[in-house]
């Protein structure tokens, strides 16, 4: 009996990378899968939209269930026909994984308005849809479990990704809002944070040596087939108990993310005014104070 057994779960993004390891470790594990790939480039540009049959036939030649969808996550519309696509060919939705990306990355001061809103509308705009779609499912049958995807170039920051790190945030919120109104019908929903070799990290131009070896162990060492076991075990009946988190996953170690919260505290019974910050705040808070590390400067170490 495998985790999933019984279960029919939708990927997106789900033709190469990270959403075909979950889409395929969903299917081993016994659910019948709605493989959705867009057959989009890494600038969202749509391709032959043969990705996602790719995936099928692999899961039907291993013996699973699975069928395509070809929909475009940044489409209210498509992201519906997604949802339907499930419940017409195997009678249901018990899970949602939403993986589907782009990059458009370019310093702030350079960024175009497309650029913004073309990572917006299918990381952000695109969780949503999904889970939207997927909601009204979930409420009905009382049962139901989302994973997202975030990053921390949002949770730690990157430059040359304001875009992709304020979609990254707000799919965290939103998780966050998704698994509290969600708890009273049994609906859970989480994120990931995932460290992989993928065509995203691939993109990135390698401007040294040293970039070049430590991308060369990353490809080594950090795997998408190392995020997909996690992401299949939240959305199963074992991980019944945990919903609103943030798990990163980084080769073979899994992390739980923190979340904001007030860590200091400072108090002036008569109020403040701008002086009194400026003598007072700073020196009061500066070792509790956040740098501006990006997140391959947080994550010093090697993937294992």
């Amino acid at each position: 009996m495998g985790l999933m057994d019984g279960k029919v779960a939708l990927v997106t993004g789900a033709g190469r990378g990270i959403g075909r390891a979950v889409a395929m470790s969903l299917a081993q594990a016994g659910a019948q899968v709605v493989v959705n790939d867009f057959g989009g480039d890494l600038h969202g540009e749509a391709t032959e939209q043969t990705p996602a049959q790719e995936v099928v036939a692999e899961i039907e030649g291993l013996g699973g269930q699975a069928v395509a969808n070809g929909g475009n996550v940044a489409s209210a519309e498509d992201a519906a026909g997604m949802v339907q696509t499930a419940i017409d060919s195997f009678g249901k939705i018990d899970a949602v994984v939403n993986v589907a990306g782009i990059l458009r990355d370019a310093y702030f001061h350079k960024m175009a308005p497309e650029q913004w809103k073309a990572v917006i509308d299918v990381h952000l705009n695109g969780t949503y849809n999904v889970a939207r779609a997927a909601m009204e499912h979930f409420r009905a049958q009382e049962s139901g479990s989302f994973v997202h995807f975030t990053s921390t170039s949002g949770l730690v920051g990157n430059t040359g990704q304001a875009n992709y790190a304020a979609a990254k945030m707000g799919i965290v919120g939103l998780s966050r809002v998704i698994a509290m109104e969600g708890a009273r019908f049994n609906v859970r929903s989480n994120c990931i944070s995932p460290f992989a070799w993928t065509r995203m990290i691939e993109a990135i131009p390698v401007t040294s040596d040293d970039m070049a070896e430590a991308f060369d162990k990353f490809r080594r060492n950090a795997s998408a087939e190392q995020i997909a076991p996690v992401a299949t075990y939240l959305v199963s009946a074992a991980a019944k108990d945990v919903t609103g988190n943030i798990f990163g996953v980084r080769g073979n170690e899994i992390y739980l993310m923190s979340q904001p919260r007030p860590i200091r505290t400072l108090h002036k019974g008569d109020g403040w005014t701008p002086e009194d910050l400026a003598q007072t705040l700073e020196p009061a808070l500066r070792h509790d104070l956040y740098g501006l590390e990006s997140s391959d400067g947080y994550y010093a170490w090697d993937p294992i």
